[in-house]
């Protein structure tokens, strides 16, 4: 039987797809249960808002070692592989691209946390998180360290 064009399936709009961006992030949890956030500093984009530390995964990187890096360059820290543990991600649409970043959360380093980058640096009580604004793909990962904490 000959398909007619009202039987033919709708197809979909040819968009591009944004392309995806590929960050590690970090809670650090300090021994009075407090998480260290950052404040993106003045030059970058979303300029003044908190953000927990990371960085962008370089090709071929795994996330542990984006993040090993990462903090030893932010925060002048020395973090293992063993100390990084998983805890959730978030998946979030900006208007140039697609952001897929996995949060661990870290108890143990060596080394004093300083800023090294220009960031303002906090350690901020779980509850207390949502009172710092945030870019929109932090901010789903707030609930899940208030659960855990």
């Amino acid at each position: 039987m000959p398909t007619t064009e009202a039987d033919a399936p709708e197809s979909a709009p040819t968009t591009a797809a944004p392309p995806i961006l590929l960050v590690a992030a970090v809670a650090l949890v300090d021994a009075d249960g407090r998480v260290l956030i950052a404040r993106r500093p003045e030059g970058k984009s979303m300029a003044g808002l908190w953000e927990f530390p990371g960085g962008k995964i370089e090709a071929g990187e795994r996330p542990e070692d984006a993040l090993i890096r990462e903090l030893r360059e932010e925060l002048g820290i020395e973090v293992t592989n063993s100390c990084l543990a998983p805890l959730t991600f978030t998946s979030f649409t900006y208007e140039s691209f697609h952001l897929l970043m996995p949060l661990f959360v870290c108890r143990r380093w060596s080394g004093t946390v300083e800023p090294r980058e220009g960031q303002q640096l906090a350690w901020v009580k779980p509850l207390r998180l949502r009172d710092y604004p945030m870019p929109p793909a932090d901010e789903p990962l707030v609930p899940m360290l208030r659960d855990l904490l």
